[in-house]
């Protein structure tokens, strides 16, 4: 199933995709995507609907992000090892664990906006694994247990507040519009292997990335239990697992950044594709 939501900012509805690419209104089936409708005996509820005797959504409305009321948007540094020899950083041992702000979540085609006075913001193309069930002290074994599905997310950064302003990640990371998430959740069952999907990002139509979650240091399952022995994990909270080579830190000889005015537009196999305008802080 593709879940998703709809409609102006703070009025969202939830909806679900059908075969042919329309939307339909799942306002009769769940009040909303959240965590509550994320367990496996809810996703089952919502699996049994006959979608094409849902409502069709006319036009071509706003997507907001597919799921909502998340405690936590947890991020996973240098999980790439192409990604990580382009910044001259080793592989790290363990997972590298850091926060975004809930404010940075957003819609897969809002307007990303550049912090007032940024000269190094960043894209990163990201496959963003979905809780389903409570997770907290779970083997590798048990992790995919507990995920309801994945989705496309854009780790927005900015570099200087990430690495020149003091250490801590979260501040480069956290920044309002710096999570577009969707378009829309794909359940885990369309994606048989989560360690097997090509993915990109464009910016104003030039492929900057082009990768795979092959190169993944710290895998789905690696990642869900071993974030799990720190951080409860809740149904709804979502993690940004890495992203590949090809970000403007990286290029050489020169780094490049965005602009206001640029367009990026960014995707995974099997998970749909985003597309954000950058636009200069008021």
């Amino acid at each position: 199933m593709k879940l998703l939501r709809y409609g102006p900012v703070g009025q969202e509805k939830p909806g679900i995709l059908d075969a042919a690419g329309a939307i339909r209104d799942l306002s009769g089936v769940v009040p909303d995507i959240t965590g509550d409708v994320l367990s496996p005996a809810a996703l089952a509820k919502i699996a049994a609907v006959d979608v094409n005797s849902l409502p069709k959504v006319a036009g071509n409305p706003r997507l907001g992000s597919p799921v909502t009321g998340m405690k936590n948007l947890i991020c996973i540094g240098l999980n790439y090892a192409d990604h990580a020899a382009e910044t001259g950083a080793p592989i790290p041992k363990e997972p590298i664990v850091f926060l975004k702000s809930l404010n940075a979540l957003q819609g897969p085609n809002d307007d990303v906006v550049i912090p007032r006075g940024s000269v190094k913001t960043d894209y990163e193309v990201e496959l963003c694994i979905i809780i389903g069930t409570r997770a907290k002290y779970v083997s590798e074994d048990q992790a995919l247990d507990h995920v309801a599905g994945y989705a496309v997310g854009n780790d927005v950064s900015e570099r200087e507040w990430q690495a020149e302003r003091g250490g801590a990640w979260d501040k480069g990371k956290g920044f309002d519009t710096f999570g577009p998430l969707g378009p829309w959740l794909v359940t885990k069952d369309e994606i048989p292997d989560p360690q097997n999907l090509a993915m990109y990002c464009d910016v104003d139509g030039v492929r900057e990335q082009n990768g795979s979650t092959k190169t993944m240091i710290f895998g789905v399952k690696q990642i869900v239990s071993y974030v799990s022995q720190c951080i409860t994990l809740n149904p709804g909270d979502v993690i940004f697992t890495g992203t590949p080579p090809g970000v403007g830190l990286g290029k050489k000889p020169t780094p490049i950044f965005l602009k206001a005015g640029q367009t990026m537009k960014l995707g995974i196999a099997g998970l749909g594709e985003q597309t954000q305008k950058l636009v200069a802080s008021a």
